[in-house]
């Protein structure tokens, strides 16, 4: 799939997810097969770049080609100067949001509260798209509610406007995160357009992935709350995609050490006390298929060193080897 002059492989994405999708985690599932990870929603009020939280969210330092940074605003203007930045600090890919539920970007009349005014959407994407070089896509929903799915008719002015790929969750901003997909209204979106799409929602795993992009027609597919503790759900897809067949299910110890090398760029990204706290949620994640995990959890959140920590983690993955190697 391209977008602009980038050439991406495979074509299975990380979703940007508020509080989840930072530098070490984006690197966690580029190097474990995903094709493109967007960075955390950037806000477009810039008396808040000051804050620790945004300037975390604009370092990019390391990370591999291409590099996206998705905004957020409902000021066409606003979101013209916070493209025109992130340009300048080395996004080669703007994504803007009119895609998130939450009710407090929704209350501002950003993410997907936008889908409401159409002619606000194409002064935005206009704006944006003719303030930077580098190219800008866009993720949406397929409307506000059940009975307002304008989905088409905003991938149509996203297509006038110049982005040059359009990301869709398969559901209504009333809907959130709950209720089936409605995959239908994703093929019709891609069919509207010529540009590339992107079909998010409820994808967790091979099988899935290669349903959803044989039932839309799209040319990737984004992958959010199913990377969640399994970042190597990417390649696991891509190989599936490419040959048809199943990787097999990685070891206790490639997991191990990938949690390890996550947590080292979580200390070394954000400090020990906070890498500490951000970890939690992780490796949460990470434990939760095995039973023994409850245990581990327990003990492992009632620490507050990284070494700690990090050796908590490592015994378990090393006990689960050991589990595995007698069972074998």
């Amino acid at each position: 799939m391209q977008i602009g002059p980038y050439a991406l492989f495979p074509p299975v994405f990380l979703a940007p997810l508020a509080g989840v999708s930072d530098r070490p985690f984006r690197c966690v599932c580029r190097r474990l097969g995903a094709g493109l990870a967007v960075s955390e929603m950037v806000s477009a009020n810039l008396q808040l770049w000051d804050s620790h939280k945004t300037r975390l969210r604009l370092d990019h330092a390391g990370e591999p080609a291409p590099r996206a940074v998705q905004i957020l605003g409902a000021d066409p203007r606003a979101m013209t100067e916070a493209a025109r930045l992130n340009a300048e600090r080395g996004a080669q890919i703007i994504d803007i949001n009119m895609g998130c539920p939450a009710k407090k970007v929704c209350g501002t009349l950003a993410g997907a509260a936008l889908l409401r005014d159409e002619a606000l959407v194409g002064r935005i994407l206009e704006a944006v798209v003719g303030a930077v070089a580098v190219p800008v896509t866009l993720k949406i929903r397929t409307g506000w509610d059940l009975a307002h799915r304008n989905g088409g008719a905003i991938a149509r002015i996203a297509e006038q406007a110049g982005i040059r790929a359009l990301t869709v969750h398969g559901r209504t901003r009333a809907c959130g995160y709950h209720g089936p997909v409605d995959y239908a209204s994703i093929q019709a979106i891609k069919r509207a357009v010529s540009i590339p799409v992107i079909a998010n929602g409820d994808i967790d795993g091979p099988d899935k992935a290669r349903w959803v992009l044989e039932q839309t027609g799209a040319d990737a597919v984004m992958i959010g709350r199913g990377a969640q503790g399994r970042p190597w759900i990417f390649r696991e897809i891509a190989h599936f995609l490419a040959t048809g067949k199943r990787l097999p299910p990685p070891t206790s110890v490639e997991i191990g050490g990938w949690v390890a090398e996550h947590l080292d760029s979580l200390y070394a990204f954000y400090g020990e006390a906070a890498g500490v706290r951000i970890a939690r949620k992780h490796l949460a994640w990470y434990s939760q298929p095995w039973r023994e995990g409850v245990a581990f959890r327990a003990r492992v959140n009632s620490v507050e060193l990284a070494r700690e920590q990090l050796r908590l983690t490592r015994d378990f993955f090393e006990r689960l080897a050991d589990e595995e190697r007698l069972a074998a």
